[in-house]
């Protein structure tokens, strides 16, 4: 048995000598360079690709059947002569006795200076799309001869073959250098391309981790744009159980280009990554990401990948500089108040489909302000928003843009205009001249809606404030609904409680003509006039709360084009009020005095006339308000008054007059004691200019005066006929008599 084994030995050791030296003598005298036409005859054959090899080919037999090719390029049968792929080397080595297993097991593979270029032309075609086919002329000549009759047909219940085992694969480490893949689309102009691209891995094993490292410079054209890249982490590849996981993921970078304005963006995302094809899940938990001065943290999941992938997950970004951060990328935000969206911070669940998104039990810090609720894309293509948020307090007037040099310009007009009025208006109290109607525009003419992105917009909001600030004025309680689809926006709701008041509006606006039309309906319920017009910068020419119902249509797309269109109703009462700096008592002392034929003899006092009641009833046209029964009840006297409010330049024009109801009580100068037959008499004021001097516009209307004084005329006078005549003539003369005086 002993010479036995000796033999055996022997025998084995002659053929493994006898298979090294045949390796030895085919790798040294055998060489693959001078079969290279018929490798690419073979390439054309089996793989329907033309390949160039323009280098040499070295290779080894055992143990490891090693290759390498340089200089190769690969080209489609349909258009041989533009290689979509070429590369200067390739090397890689095989392990011979593994193969006959239906393994390979392979040492590095190194891959030097690949070019990988794809285009798709002006018809949509990619050049990638023909690969492996042949030209459309191939094989057209032939004659396709339809089977005989006679000849039997396949036996149908012959068992199909079965599938292949997956080959097991290995590989030492798999090393990428200075490759480059490149894409073109002739019909857009655009193209990608990613460069310099660096590969290196460790053992590639199925359920194994495998290190991994790979940077690149990716760039595009249109935007001008270019990206650092670096990944890391460790893939993980169970085949059998289609699972493919990446673990501790790291990718950071750097983005430069025209979008960034010269600025750049760092940025960088960790985290675990899962995808389970078995299931039609993919995770990434744990995510870290940071983008400049933004910090967010996350997870998200994707199930039904083989239907629509249905993402859900949570996301919380840190408080930053939402500011600060959109100037480091080189954008701008609309003008707003200083230290506006200087703290932002956002958390909520996602759930997102690949045309919707929706950001579910939302908690959202924006500068002093708290939102919770709701807000979702139901489709990006139709932009449909819907929302429903809750907030405690918000100030809207910090994100609105300031007045534009041209409204500042007008609006300082016409302040002038106003000074310069109420000043000569005061200077006299009241015995100056009537002040001029106002000429000057009060409205800008710059654009106010976006019509083109209004047009377009679909949305449903459903949003409530604690407080909220618009315009300055504190609104508690605040509550807006609202829609708009295809260009109609209607105003379902707006709501809320202001001072001891309160306000409601409703209304539509349509942008789907050529001019925007507004309808809008108004209540107002006892909320103080004066705090509504300081809020808007104004001196307020009266005090009160005030009660309005207006109901308004206006077309244009400015203030000036919307007010001079203006039509529609309102009425007003403000109760409990006063008439700031305008002193009816000392006009109607005026007019006592002119018919008494007396000098008032002390300064006039310019104090506020309180009133109880101050009521009308306006109808617009075109911008113009006529108000025929203005009415103001004051302790002892009622104002009546009829004119027209012109809101194109805020102007006034009253007819106005003042009935003494009896209260005959001392006034403030001998010269104009009312006494008894004042009272029941009309005394007649103009009151015309500026719509903010209220009642300061106010004089004496000297052309009515003498109608008055005709009448106080024909009254002394009918009461000396009485006087005089007594019983002792004919009544009818008597009256005949009066009559004549009184005319």
């Amino acid at each position: 048995m002993k010479a036995f084994g000796k033999i055996l030995g022997l025998v084995l050791l002659g053929l493994l000598l006898i298979i090294v030296a045949l390796g030895f003598a085919l790798t040294h005298l055998f060489d693959p360079n001078d079969y290279k036409d018929e490798i690419r005859q073979i390439a054309r054959d089996k793989a329907h690709i033309e390949l160039t090899l323009n280098g040499d080919i070295g290779w080894s037999l055992f143990p490891w059947l090693g290759l390498e090719l340089h200089d190769a390029s690969v080209a489609t049968m349909v258009k041989p002569t533009e290689p979509y792929a070429d590369l200067q080397m390739l090397g890689l080595s095989v392990r011979v006795l593994p193969l006959l297993r239906r393994e390979v097991q392979m040492s590095d593979v190194r891959v030097e200076g690949l070019n990988l270029r794809l285009t798709r032309d002006k018809d949509g075609h990619g050049n990638w799309e023909d690969i492996g086919k042949l030209p459309a002329t191939a094989g057209t000549d032939a004659t396709v001869t339809p089977p005989a009759a006679s000849e039997p047909a396949p036996d149908a219940s012959v068992a199909a073959e079965k599938p292949p085992q997956p080959i097991r694969l290995d590989i030492d480490s798999l090393t990428v250098n200075n490759a480059r893949v490149e894409y073109t689309d002739e019909r857009t102009g655009k193209s990608f391309s990613a460069e310099s691209i660096q590969l290196s891995t460790g053992a590639v094993h199925d359920s194994v981790n495998i290190p991994l490292k790979l940077t690149a410079f990716l760039s595009s054209n249109q935007p001008a744009l270019r990206v650092r890249t670096e990944l890391n982490g460790e893939l993980r590849i169970a085949r059998a159980l289609q699972r493919y996981q990446f673990e501790d993921m790291k990718l950071s970078g750097e983005v430069t280009g025209d979008p960034l304005q010269g600025k750049s963006m760092t940025f960088s995302a960790q985290g675990q990554l899962v995808l389970d094809k078995a299931a039609n899940v993919a995770e990434w938990t744990g995510i870290k990401i940071s983008a400049n001065q933004l910090r967010a943290l996350g997870e998200l999941k994707v199930n039904d990948l083989d239907k629509t992938p249905q993402v859900s997950g949570g996301i919380s970004i840190a408080q930053f500089d939402l500011a600060k951060f959109v100037d480091s990328i080189g954008q701008k935000l609309p003008a707003m108040a200083e230290g506006s969206l200087s703290k932002v911070e956002l958390v909520s669940r996602i759930a997102a489909t690949p045309t919707s998104l929706a950001l579910d039990n939302l908690n959202l810090k924006l500068d002093d302000s708290t939102f919770s609720g709701r807000i979702a894309v139901e489709d990006f293509a139709k932009q449909s928003l819907r929302a429903v948020l809750k907030a405690d307090t918000f100030n809207v007037d910090r994100y609105l843009p300031p007045k534009s040099a041209e409204a500042n310009s007008a609006t300082q007009v016409r302040q002038a205009e106003v000074a310069s009025t109420e000043a000569d208006a005061m200077a006299g109290a009241g015995s100056t001249p009537l002040p001029p109607a106002p000429t000057k525009d009060a409205w800008s003419n710059e654009r106010l809606l976006p019509v083109e992105r209004l047009s377009k917009l679909d949305v449903d909001a459903d949003l409530t404030f604690g407080q909220l600030t618009l315009q300055k004025l504190p609104i508690h309680n605040a509550a807006l609904k609202a829609t708009g689809q295809g260009g109609l926006l209607t105003l379902a709701n707006l709501r809320g409680d202001l001072y001891e008041g309160n306000f409601e509006s409703t209304g539509t606006l349509d942008v789907r003509q050529a001019v925007p039309a507004l309808n809008l309906q108004t209540k107002i319920s006892r909320v103080p006039a004066e705090k509504i017009l300081e809020s808007q910068g104004k001196n307020p020419p009266v005090k009160g709360l005030v009660t309005l119902n207006s109901n308004l249509t206006g077309n244009g797309n400015s203030q000036k084009a919307l007010i001079e269109t203006l039509n529609g109703t309102a009425s007003f009462v403000i109760n409990n009020g006063v008439l700031l700096n305008a002193n009816l008592e000392q006009q109607l002392c005026k007019g006592i005095a002119t018919l008494n034929r007396k000098t008032l003899s002390g300064e006039p006092r310019g104090k506020d006339t309180p009133f109880q009641e101050l009521k009308g009833n306006l109808t617009l046209r075109n911008g113009v308000a006529s108000n025929p029964d203005l009415k103001v009840r004051i302790p002892g006297m009622t104002v009546n008054g009829d004119g027209d409010v012109d809101l194109r330049v805020l102007g006034m024009d009253y007819r106005v007059g003042i009935l003494v109801e009896g209260d005959t009580s001392a006034m403030p100068d001998p010269a104009c004691q009312v006494g008894d037959k004042f009272v029941g008499i009309e005394w007649p004021l103009r009151c015309r200019g500026p719509l903010e001097l209220g009642a300061k516009a106010c004089r004496l209307d000297n052309e009515r005066m003498s109608q008055v004084a005709a009448k106080l005329a024909g009254e002394r006078i009918s009461e000396k006929i009485d006087e005089k005549l007594g019983d002792k003539v004919n009544p009818q003369l008597k009256d005949a008599l009066k009559g004549l005086f009184k005319r």
